[in-house]
């Protein structure tokens, strides 16, 4: 267990220590690609090659075969011609019957033997027999002491022999015999050892069709040798010449036949030479069986096969090979390419490396940092907007540390202003005192609103409730009917469920200053200000209107071009104007979640503001 645990440990340092830098996976990253790419060539390759030495040698080996194959057919047929008497059948077959009682037929028969004998090459017959059935004797040519020999004998027990019976019941009076398996029915007094093959044919009366002899040729192996020399057998390979009911004639390996046998694979052959191409896979019985391309040819005139088994681990050997050379080949390759992908991901990564580090100095308060810029690629235009960001820095703290001057300044001044306000407020409270002494009622009142009014303006909120904002226009408009009388009306209509709704402090002054400043200012007849709040969906509608002669022509097209432009470039005289600060304050707070629309006619202004009802994500 505590194995297991360091190993892992011991991964995960490693893991992370490749991953930890970036050119570690460039490296990783590419070496991986090439693995692959090679990889996959190399197996591709190996299977195109494997199935192109499967394809070329079932080409080449069929057609070897088949060559060889019409050799020894071509073979077989020069035995049949020669088994046929040449001569007066007629005559030969009064020979056969007085051969033992007629020398002059017993003569006929020996020269008959003679003339089939020579007219081979004599190096392929071992012997010729001409066995009579009716007496069981036998005459025989055969070379022996480099003389040729012709003798008689007897053989009784030759008709129960397999062979006999099989060249009687034959349709073709023939029957071929081999001496690979077994030697016991050899018919005859000789040494089977030197022959690999026997050819019989019946003779019969042509008038009775009754058998009358038996010929028999013996070919030494030397004439199969010869043949199947043509067909070139490499190490591992098997070669096996086949009659058509798969009785072997020349073999390489007994046991290996026998395997096949057993296995049945031999009754997969169709006779007619067809089937994969004349190339079936097999595999040999047991748990380390061995897999064979069987290659044969079945012969067209009689059905005589040639049967040569291929290994496949020699079969493939070429392209294995191959594949150990491309993966050999690849290795190497692949040392060149790392090699190569580590120089260029360092010279690629030094630049982001430097980088690294300079921006760990400036993370850590060092802002001095700067980094060398090298070229003119995405790298370097990153090192230059980094050293262009320090820069920067540098200047906003240094602005940022003489507005911190500026406030302490600021703050000193206000400390030493501090006392105005309440000197004012003492005046106003004097000045209220003495009007009720006098009993001027109505002065006390106007001190007391004005007094209320600029506490209301100098507190130090920026939102208030729509409660009190309303309860300081109620003061702000007591001022203004003092000034103008009974020319100016004022008339509220505000939803009680919108009477804690939160709105930017003096916004409603600012509405009701305008209606004052071009309504009232402008007529001499009465005007009445009304303001109103309906809740629709998640906003506040709030209106503030008069019924005065409206804004003059083109003020309100410069008022509303002025809403578009961007405070820190309007000048001094847009800033000063009530309705774009407050626009200003309203984009500020609010986002583009309120709006501030102004319609005007001759038959009076309507300002309203849009205010969302839980907030914006400015306030």
């Amino acid at each position: 267990m505590a194995i297991a645990t360091y190993i892992a440990k011991r991964w995960s340092a490693l893991t992370e220590r490749v991953s930890g830098r970036l050119v570690n996976k460039l490296i990783l990253l590419f070496t991986t690609i090439i693995i692959l790419v090679v990889g996959s060539l190399t197996f591709i390759s190996y299977k195109m090659l494997q199935r192109e030495a499967l394809n070329n040698s079932i080409s080449s080996t069929s057609n070897n075969l088949l060559l060889v194959n019409k050799n020894l057919e071509e073979y077989l047929k020069g035995m049949e011609q020669l088994s046929l008497p040449s001569i007066n059948y007629d005559e030969l077959a009064f020979a056969i019957n007085h051969a033992a009682t007629n020398y002059a037929s017993k003569m006929y028969v020996e020269d008959y033997l003679r003339g089939m004998y020579f007219s081979r090459s004599n190096e392929d017959l071992e012997a010729i027999y001409l066995y009579f059935v009716e007496s069981g004797t036998y005459y025989t040519i055969a070379k022996e002491n480099f003389d040729i020999k012709i003798r008689s004998g007897h053989a009784d027990n030759l008709p129960s022999m397999s062979w006999y019976k099989q060249a009687m019941d034959n349709e073709a009076n023939q029957a071929y015999q081999s001496f690979l398996l077994s030697n016991d029915e050899r018919g005859y007094d000789m040494d089977p050892s030197r022959s690999f093959m026997a050819y019989h044919r019946v003779l019969r009366s042509i008038s009775t069709r009754a058998p009358q002899a038996v010929v028999s040729f013996y070919y030494n192996r030397t004439t199969i040798d010869k043949i199947m020399q043509d067909i070139p057998q490499d190490k591992g390979q098997h070669l096996l010449f086949l009659s058509p009911d798969n009785e072997p004639f020349a073999l390489d390996e007994r046991p290996f036949y026998e395997i096949m046998a057993h296995s049945g694979l031999l009754n997969q052959i169709n006779a007619d030479g067809t089937g994969a191409k004349n190339g079936l896979t097999w595999e040999t019985p047991g748990n380390e069986g061995s897999k064979y391309l069987v290659v044969y040819n079945v012969g067209a005139q009689e059905g005589w096969k040639l049967v040569k088994p291929i290994p496949y681990e020699e079969l493939y050997a070429a392209a294995k090979t191959t594949r150990n050379l491309n993966f050999l080949i690849g290795f190497l390759f692949l040392l060149l390419a790392v090699i190569l992908i580590t120089y260029f991901s360092n010279a690629v990564t030094k630049p982001l490396k430097l980088l690294s580090q300079q921006m760990k100095r400036f993370s850590t308060g060092d802002f001095e940092a700067s980094t060398e810029v090298v070229g003119r690629d995405e790298l370097a235009y990153l090192s230059r907007q980094f050293n262009q960001m320090v820069r920067q820095t540098n200047e906003l703290i240094n602005e940022r540390y003489k507005m911190k001057l500026a406030e302490k300044n600021a703050i000193l001044k206000a400390l030493e202003a501090e006392i105005n306000p309440h000197f004012l407020y003492n005046a106003l409270q004097a000045i209220s005192t003495k009007a009720l002494k006098a009993e001027r009622f109505d002065i006390a009142d106007m001190v007391d609103a004005l007094a209320l009014t600029l506490r209301y303006c100098i507190s130090g909120k920026d939102i208030v409730r729509a409660s009190e904002e309303l309860l300081h226009i109620e003061r702000y408009m007591s001022l203004q009917k003092a000034r103008f009388g009974g020319r100016v009306q004022l008339t509220i209509d505000w939803d009680q469920e919108l009477k804690e709704l939160e709105l930017p402090k003096l916004s409603l002054q600012t509405l009701v200053e305008n209606a004052i400043k071009h309504g009232v200012e402008m007529v001499s007849t009465p005007v009445t200000i009304k303001i109103s709040a309906r809740a629709a969906g998640g906003h506040a509608f709030i209106i503030v209107g008069d019924n005065g002669p409206g804004f003059a022509p083109g003020r309100l097209t410069e008022v509303l071009e002025s809403f578009e432009g961007d405070w820190n470039e309007r000048t001094e005289e847009e800033r000063s104007v009530g309705l774009v600060n407050l626009n200003t304050r309203l984009r500020l707070l609010y986002g583009t979640s309120s709006q501030l629309v102004i319609r005007t006619s001759p038959s009076g202004t309507e300002m309203e503001m849009l205010i969302p009802r839980g907030g914006g994500p400015y306030v």
